[in-house]
């Protein structure tokens, strides 16, 4: 890993369009040995909601373009009935483009697809084995599977590379990460250096003591404010307190002015119902937003669903909004980048992140509660769920995000 990091300083840092943070992490990474499926999106359609697809030979759910998906059918995260999590982020190593061409043209059409089509690591494999060439994709694919399985491919357009999180010789702590750039790919070339560094400064402590859970996750990386090549954290002084400006320069931390959503798939033990695989699904600005966990059903909370009337769902129009009052600054080009750091954190625990925080908490609690019942069971209870969802359609968390907007009007 060392080695890996070394090599990756001398590369290009350029903060991409179709930017990602992302890892596969085998059951040896985890408390309780279920594998996990991490994808943080940065992309220019922010607007995201889940979409329920009745596909070819499984089901699945899956984040998707709110603006274009009945177009397009790409998705960029999802699981599906038998337990197969697929991800993506985009790679700018891997395929030399001519100018004015498209990057991974037919990467979330590939995701799309292969969630209907695939129950396996190798399923996947097949899929990349029997697609035309060439396919017009260039990413690092992230997999999980209901036996275990947690790889990542990086794919250009015509072979693919994997990096298996279970074998001790290609990932000693039991986790792959990438941004966006492959290990596989040409020198030099990349993106998403500095934020490649956070993630693994983040995780490889937790996956020496088995403790990656998606709780960890969101806390620590999808709403993680330190910045390694700065050597700064800005919870710590001098950005806190009375004396801080309150402002700091949006570069290289992992959520972003232009991250869309932040996704844990939590699978299951190879002897456990594929139905069991988990979504925990923070759709818009993960600092201005609430994790819920999701399972392939037709039935969806209101929450994470299109709402026509707001072009997006819920959950992402709400974070969305708050997130344009902390990046609200207009002072002319550029003045976007600056985030107002004190609307999300500040030391006497009034920031859009700190009062947000319990309600994720008590959302966590409760979906765990019920998972734990369910895995004693054997089975999801549909009933249970339903209840669950309907829940979170009368869930305070509303309220609270209403109030957060109108403070300090």
């Amino acid at each position: 890993m060392k080695r890996i990091l070394l090599l990756l300083l001398g590369w290009c840092g350029w903060c991409a369009v179709w930017a990602c943070t992302s890892a596969v992490v085998s059951g040896r990474a985890t408390p309780d040995g279920r594998p996990l499926l991490w994808k943080h999106r940065d992309t220019d359609f922010l607007q995201n909601h889940v979409e329920y697809v009745r596909g070819e030979r499984y089901d699945f759910i899956a984040v998707v373009n709110s603006a274009d998906y009945s177009l397009k059918k790409e998705a960029w995260i999802g699981v599906n009935s038998a337990g197969f999590a697929l991800m993506n982020t985009q790679s700018y190593n891997l395929v030399d483009v001519k100018e004015g061409e498209e990057r991974g043209v037919a990467n979330g059409r590939a995701i799309h697809r292969a969630l209907e089509l695939c129950a396996t690591v190798d399923d996947f494999r097949h899929y990349l084995d029997t697609l035309r060439k060439p396919s017009g994709i260039e990413a690092n694919f992230g997999v999980i599977d209901a036996r275990g399985g947690a790889v990542m491919f990086e794919v250009d357009d015509y072979a693919y590379k994997a990096y298996d999180a279970n074998d001790p010789q290609v990932a000693p702590d039991g986790y792959v990460a990438r941004t966006n750039f492959s290990v596989s790919g040409t020198y030099g070339p990349g993106a998403g250096v500095v934020r490649y560094q956070e993630a693994v400064r983040v995780l490889e402590p937790l996956a020496r003591e088995q403790a990656i859970t998606p709780g960890r996750i969101f806390t620590d990386l999808s709403r993680s404010f330190h910045h390694c090549l700065l050597d700064v954290d800005l919870r710590q002084p001098p950005f806190t307190g009375e004396d801080a400006s309150g402002w700091f320069v949006d570069q290289d931390f992992i959520p972003r002015g232009s991250t869309s959503c932040s996704v844990v798939v939590q699978g299951v033990k190879p002897d456990e119902d594929a139905g069991l695989s988990t979504m925990w699904t923070l759709l818009g600005y993960p600092p201005t937003g609430v994790a819920v966990p999701l399972w392939v059903d037709e039935r969806l909370p209101d929450g994470v669903r299109l709402d026509n009337a707001l072009s997006t769902s819920p959950f992402s129009y709400y974070s969305l909004r708050l997130k344009d009052k902390v990046f609200g600054l207009k002072w002319g080009m550029g003045s976007e980048r600056y985030l107002h750091w004190t609307l999300l954190y500040d030391r006497t625990g009034k920031g859009y992140m700190q009062r947000l925080a319990p309600a994720e908490e008590r959302i966590r609690r409760q979906a765990e509660s019920l998972l734990e019942k369910w895995r004693r069971k054997g089975h999801r209870d549909r009933r249970d769920m339903r209840a669950f969802y309907d829940s979170l359609a009368k869930d305070e968390s509303w309220n609270l995000f209403n109030e957060l907007y109108n403070m300090n009007q």
